[in-house]
């Protein structure tokens, strides 16, 4: 079974040919390839959601798509980390960007997904890649979830209470389907 090819039980969108490009010199089992769809997946929700309530005008979409259908391909060289704890992935996974000439603006999201704690000055655009990395199975984060709330409120008019409002309101519409997208990724293995 090929997850960029296996139908799921709920709408799922390709990845970008950039990301496909990447992917495909680097041989990623298939959970991971499933784990990068349905991150991507939760990114493009996110950002059409965000652009709708126009919440997201200067972000850059393309890159959040990219950094999301590529975050963890660190694990191709740390495998122990597909099916368990671990950070290793997020620095090897920056430096096997680069070394595939992926420009360092896009390769960083390899690294930020999971650094976002210890850089209180990282740009919406790793936030979102982090959200939705988090998010995709239903999981919450308070503080990612706030930090996005308040650099939202910083680039719009919009009052505090109705960014988080929208921003709540949107990742628990797209929780419903969590259970699925766990079990449609579970069916590929992971080595």
């Amino acid at each position: 079974m090929n997850p960029l090819t296996t139908p799921a039980p709920f709408a799922l969108h390709a990845l970008p040919d950039n990301a496909l490009a990447v992917l495909a010199q680097t041989d990623p089992p298939p959970r991971l390839l499933a784990h990068l769809r349905l991150v991507h997946d939760a990114a493009i929700h996110f950002c059409e959601q965000l652009h709708q309530r126009h919440l997201l005008d200067q972000a850059d979409t393309d890159a959040i798509l990219f950094g999301a259908a590529t975050h963890d391909i660190g694990k191709v060289l740390v495998p122990d980390e597909l099916i368990g704890p671990g950070h290793t992935h997020e620095r090897r996974g920056q430096s096997l960007l680069l070394d595939l000439n992926v420009p360092p603006e896009l390769a960083r999201f390899a690294k930020t997904h999971g650094s976002w704690r210890s850089d209180t000055a990282m740009p919406l655009e790793d936030l979102v890649v982090a959200l939705a990395d988090t998010s995709w199975k239903g999981q919450r984060d308070s503080e990612l979830e706030q930090r996005i709330t308040t650099l939202l409120v910083a680039t719009t008019a919009q009052e505090p209470w109705k960014v988080w409002s929208d921003l709540d309101e949107m990742l628990e519409a797209y929780s419903a389907d969590a259970t699925e997208r766990l079990l449609w990724q579970a069916q590929f293995p992971a080595r």
